[in-house]
């Protein structure tokens, strides 16, 4: 396994245990990724560092789902598929994301100013889908952007939870994103 696939998978299970054992110790937490505190330090040094590139790490790989969705030249559809595979694919990521969230975490006069090509590549994947007839317009392509990462995100929660199966996940967000909750 390539370097990058290695820190890939320590960082995913390094993102579950920080979220599943938030009061964890760098020991506890090098246990539940199953290696040892020496090799989670060599990794990361601190917890603050753990946390920093596991923010980094999120949104390396959320940018990535933007490029890999082709959401400028794709057929709509084919990009809002893509966009959602792709965002089930770093799960453990989009959970360690929903736990580090604040109100100011998009604040682009704050940090949130790292986060602001990924939304606007949304923004503008909704308003060229609006465009093209596939989303209503009636809602406001940041609105859309705003509805689709809260329902990614929620999808992600319950199926941590037990209330939905991770194997159907992306066909139901995609039917529910596009069609809604009506009958």
């Amino acid at each position: 396994m390539s370097q990058p696939a290695q820190n890939d998978r320590l960082l995913k299970a390094l993102a579950v245990a920080i979220v599943d054992r938030p009061r964890a110790t760098l020991k506890e937490l090098a246990e539940a990724a199953g290696i040892s505190k020496a090799t989670l330090h060599r990794f990361c040094g601190t917890r603050d560092n753990l946390v920093e590139m596991l923010m980094a790490h999120g949104l390396s790989a959320l940018t990535q789902v933007i490029q890999d969705s082709d959401l400028e030249q794709a057929e709509p559809l084919t990009a809002l598929n893509r966009l959602i595979r792709g965002h089930l694919t770093h799960r453990e990521l989009l959970v360690f994301l929903m736990f580090q969230y604040r109100p100011d975490s998009l604040d682009p006069d704050t940090e949130g100013v790292q986060w602001i090509p990924y939304v606007d590549a949304l923004d503008s994947f909704f308003l060229r889908g609006q465009h093209t007839g596939l989303f209503r317009i009636d809602i406001g392509a940041p609105v859309l952007t705003e509805l689709f990462v809260s329902l990614v995100y929620g999808m992600v929660d319950a199926e941590r939870r037990g209330r939905a199966a991770s194997a159907g996940s992306a066909a139901a967000l995609e039917r529910f994103f596009l069609r809604g909750a009506g009958a």
